[in-house]
């Protein structure tokens, strides 16, 4: 039987020797990010998300082991435990597989079968069920076994009894039902139908008289059906041929020729009918629906990490409009670091007055502070706001640009216990501006703050297994903050908590000795924050920069346990830490090079992956690395849905990838969907994140505008001609 270690090499594709090490080290309280950047010599440079997979399944194969035992165990317990019986449990591959083997010796709640072996039937069932050559035929066999004192008072009531525990004995057959489920998984189909005779048109109509092949059914109409059904819109069932499931059942249990074989082929068929067609229906129902909630929550994770990793627009003073109706347009403006300069509330859709007014307002704090780029959200009255926004920048004289910023979870955030404490001088709408300018500086220091489930870049998030989303989701909020790192003395207490090695005591630990300390000078310092011990200051110190201090590798992602390692390299190369401050390392790749990675790595005591991230990092101090990828779009003019044209070349932001395309904002209000069939230029696209993700600024073209329905349909494939 493989180990757990030989399990995941095999399925991972890694060596043994890597996989027993990321073991140990979590086994130690490492965490991924830490293990993923600074232990890369013991694994074998696996990345975060191969490092996670692994964890995950190591979790269920540990689960998987304990099960085994207890099973085990219980049969045991019972006197019933044989070698055989034992090596099949150990060799069970799933939880499931288990369970069936498990399933004639679990203790059940009373049924027809024990019922029946309750009234000294069960020799009857034994000897039919044997099917030997020489067995009488049911009905003499029967005879034997009346006996009203016991509560059988004739031949029927005998065979009825023997039949059902039969039934139970081949509902409990773990090999018949793997190959069942195997069936039923190949040959079945999910059908769902409306629930009503004349139904009315709903978003569900798709589904109103809908077949598919069990092994084909796509993870978003799960998950339609499935919300469908609970909302009584639908009725849905697996439906799977009988007679070819009968067929396999009549295999396993038949012996022709047998007397008492058509006896056994009525229980057997009994069974099938009344206990295991039910059965494995629910099990492909729910098997389907694990799959899409994990397919779910795979595209939810795949689409958050670019939308957490936007490049910021750092520096800059930034207005936030948090647009609205009856309460107006919240207003703020806040420097480059994101401290609060100025607020207001303007009205410009009350009336063309207001509005006028609402531009003089707005162009006086521009002017005031020097505002470049204005943030606007992208919620209830956005469009009314964006055409103000142009007609202020028009008569300002350009200077300013702006960009719609998803406001998602912002009204969470604005009403939660953090908000009120970071900013207790404003109220709820205004701090949503606060937030939404943010958003556009720096859209991972804000968005960190908010519920990952209320950024809105999946689908059915709601449906998932919640204690499984949010633990995916914090995963993938935890690797971006550790990729870009967290800068020390400006960090707020949600971000920090983010950093692998803190939980929300030391980060707020964190912050109360900033506060009352001043700010930080060294990583060093670190260790001087109340119950911030060893073990957490070596799993986050290379994760927090500190600009201000005198040792420039403070400010890299080089670990303090590499600085002695850092220093030996600079010196083989002829280099100093002066050298790093100042930027002149611009052949540091090629001393490296020509001296030879493997002998500098030795001669600075760490592995060449280590060295290799030690250069990337002394070349750069400081970097981020959300710099090198695509600016987000700045505008200064608006389109309308009126203004598209089928053709209309456009360039666009991917706001949400999912199961069957991608949705593109051109700017316009209303984003626009590419679907699959439109993303791939002369290949077949198995899934649209192959092709593109969240973030990515693209080139589309019109294919078809509905303003009735506010539907945009675009393609990224060039038109012809």
């Amino acid at each position: 039987m493989e180990t757990i270690v030989q399990i995941l090499a095999r399925e991972l594709g890694r060596k043994e020797e890597h996989v027993q090490n990321v073991i140990t080290l979590l086994d130690e309280g490492n965490t991924i990010p830490f293990i993923a950047r600074y232990r890369k010599e013991m694994h074998g440079t696996m990345d975060d998300t191969t490092l996670r997979t692994l964890a995950d399944r190591l979790t269920y194969l540990r689960s998987l082991d304990k099960r085994r035992e207890e099973v085990k165990a219980s049969i045991e317990g019972q006197g019933k435990l044989t070698e055989a019986l034992s090596s099949a449990i150990d060799a069970a591959a799933t939880l499931a597989e288990v369970e069936d083997l498990y399933r004639p010796y679990r203790p059940k709640r009373r049924t027809r079968a024990t019922i029946a072996k309750e009234k000294g039937l069960e020799p009857l069932a034994q000897l039919l069920f044997a099917q030997s050559r020489d067995c009488p035929a049911p009905e003499a066999a029967a005879a034997d076994y009346v006996d009203p004192e016991k509560g059988v008072s004739s031949v029927e009531e005998a065979l009825a009894g023997a039949s059902d525990i039969i039934a139970e004995a081949v509902s409990d057959d773990a090999d018949l039902r793997k190959r069942l489920r195997e069936l039923w998984r190949s040959k079945g189909r999910l059908v769902s139908r409306a629930a009503d005779k004349e139904p009315e048109d709903t978003v569900y109509r798709l589904y109103y008289d809908f077949k598919t092949p069990v092994s084909r059914a796509m993870g978003h109409q799960i998950l339609a059906i499935n919300r469908g059904e609970r909302e009584e819109v639908l009725k849905v069932s697996v439906e799977m041929d009988r007679e070819a499931a009968l067929i396999a059942v009549r295999r396993a249990v038949l012996v022709p020729g047998a007397p008492s074989m058509a006896f056994v082929r009525a229980a057997a068929e009994d069974a099938y009918d009344r206990l295991i067609a039910p059965s494995i229906e629910r099990e492909i129902r729910n098997l389907l629906t694990e799959q899409a909630d994990e397919g779910a929550i795979k595209m939810f994770a795949l689409n958050l990490k670019p939308l957490l990793m936007q490049p910021p627009v750092k520096g800059f003073v930034t207005m936030g409009l948090d647009p609205g109706y009856r309460n107006g347009c919240k207003v703020a403006v806040v420097d480059g670091t994101g401290k609060v300069l100025d607020t207001a509330v303007v009205y410009p859709t009350f009336s063309e007055r207001k509005k006028e007014e609402a531009i003089d307002a707005l162009s006086r704090l521009i002017r005031k502070h020097g505002v470049a780029h204005i943030a606007i959200g992208n919620g209830t009255a956005s469009r009314e706001t964006e055409q103000m926004t142009v007609e202020l920048i028009k008569r300002l004289g350009g200077g300013v640009s702006y960009m719609i910023v998803s406001e998602a979870g912002a009204s969470v955030y604005s009403a939660s216990k953090l908000a009120a404490e970071e900013f207790p001088e404003y109220d709820v709408n205004l701090r949503s501006a606060v937030s939404i300018a943010r958003r556009l500086q720096d859209p991972l220091a804000e968005l960190v703050k908010i519920d990952p489930k209320a950024i809105g870049v999946g689908q059915y998030q709601h449906d998932m297994p919640q204690a499984r989303l949010d633990e995916t989701l914090s995963g993938v909020v935890e690797d971006c903050v550790n990729s870009v790192g967290a800068d020390l003395n400006t960090a707020s207490v949600p971000l920090l908590t983010r950093v692998a090695g803190l939980n929300a005591a030391t980060a707020k630990n964190i912050v109360k000795y900033r506060e009352e300390n001043g700010a930080f000078t060294s990583r060093k310092q670190l260790l001087k924050v109340p119950k911030l011990g060893p073990k957490a200051f070596e799993q986050c110190a290379g994760f927090l920069r500190v600009p201000e201090s005198a040792n420039v590798l403070d400010n890299t992602g080089v670990h303090p346990e590499s600085y002695d390692a850092a220093g030996k390299l600079l010196e083989l190369c002829g280099y100093g830490m002066a050298d790093v401050k100042a930027g002149n390392l611009s052949q540091l790749p090629q001393r490296v090079k020509d001296f030879g990675e493997e002998k500098a790595a030795q001669a600075c005591g760490v592995g060449v992956p280590t060295l290799r991230d030690v250069v990337g990092e002394l070349m750069k101090p400081g970097r981020d690395p959300r710099d090198e990828l695509p600016k987000p779009i700045l505008r200064t003019d608006v389109m309308e849905m009126k203004d598209l044209k089928p053709g209309m070349e456009l360039t666009g932001t991917v706001r949400n990838v999912i199961d069957f395309g991608v949705f593109v904002d051109i700017g316009v209000h209303q984003d626009g969907l590419v679907h699959i069939s439109q993303l791939g230029a002369g290949r077949r696209v198995k899934h649209p994140s192959e092709v593109c993700a969240v973030g990515d600024v693209v080139t589309v073209w019109v294919l078809e505008v509905d303003e009735k329905k506010k539907r945009i349909s675009l393609t990224m494939k060039r038109p012809q001609g």
